[in-house]
């Protein structure tokens, strides 16, 4: 099966691994060509345009930054839905707007091609070992037509509903983690006053109640002090907003969204937009 790969970024580029040492032919896109030498090393195509990937492909994923970002390779002029075959799957992994998600599922329609939402959570040690969780939107069959591929990186892979119900689930497990991280930050900062050992008090407290993946997974970086981004604080921002503008039209009041949002945005006005999601910590020590 050809395939393609649009976006390779810090999951991007994990993913794409996954595929090749499957001995799947890649043709991949990315805006910066430089990182995506070590792919393009490994097996991968490098092509110049979304159009490409759509004309070579069966397969089409991609991974990218914002719901502009989306929209310019679905709906452009040199787009995958003006130039992908027809009985493609295009599979979206970004977070994105659910609404958008709908059109491109219309859109794809009404040239007979397939498109699946099925944004991911794990972050970069998700992508790596590929045991992200996959939410997926879209037509039944076009899922079970693609799960073998999905599986490749993906252990946790639930089939949620029509288009946009994979990005409307993926609103629900950000705002999960946007009031979660305030808790683990909060947690650290006060285990340093009560004068105790953070890695101590995290053995203890990450396999009990309290536990969860960003108390796993992110407070030992802030301990350590490494704030490289498995997810980019301006990701997390996009993602809170966009949760936070489904909720408003829907009249629905998310205090703690409201709260995350409103710190991780004085951390970007801060500079700290392309640091990764633990680098709240510096919120609070300030």
């Amino acid at each position: 099966m050809k395939l393609g790969f649009i976006g390779t970024g810090v999951m991007g580029s994990s993913l794409v691994k996954h595929l090749l040492n499957n001995h799947h032919e890649v043709a991949i896109y990315t805006r910066t060509a430089k990182k995506a030498e070590k792919l393009v090393e490994a097996g991968a195509v490098l092509v110049e345009s979304p159009m490409q990937v759509a004309k070579q492909a069966d397969v089409i994923f991609t991974m990218v930054g914002y719901p502009k970002d989306v929209e310019d390779i679905y709906f452009g002029q040199n787009g995958l839905l003006e130039h992908a075959k027809e009985n493609a799957v295009l599979i979206d992994l970004t977070t994105s707007k659910p609404n958008l998600a709908q059109r491109i599922f219309q859109a794809g329609a009404e040239k007979g091609i397939h498109t699946l939402d099925a944004p991911v959570s794990g972050g970069d040690t998700g992508a790596q070992k590929g045991t992200l969780s996959i939410m997926v939107g879209g037509e039944q069959p076009t899922f079970m037509s693609v799960l073998p591929l999905l599986e490749l990186f993906g252990e946790n892979i639930i089939y949620q509903g029509p288009a946009g119900a994979g990005q409307h689930t993926k609103m629900c497990n950000q705002i999960n983690i946007a009031s979660n991280m305030i808790g683990v930050c909060e947690s650290l900062i006060y285990a340093k006053k009560a004068g105790l050992d953070p890695e101590t008090v995290l053995r203890s407290i990450s396999t009990g109640a309290a536990g969860s993946w960003s108390l796993s997974n992110l407070a030992p970086r802030m301990i350590k002090g490494d704030f490289q981004p498995g997810f980019y604080i301006k990701h997390f921002i996009k993602d809170m907003k966009i949760a936070a503008e489904e909720a408003h039209a829907w009249g629905l009041d998310l205090p703690g969204l409201q709260l995350s949002l409103q710190m991780y945005e004085s951390l970007a006005d801060e500079g700290y937009n392309d640091n990764g999601t633990q680098a709240l910590i510096h919120y609070f020590e300030k």
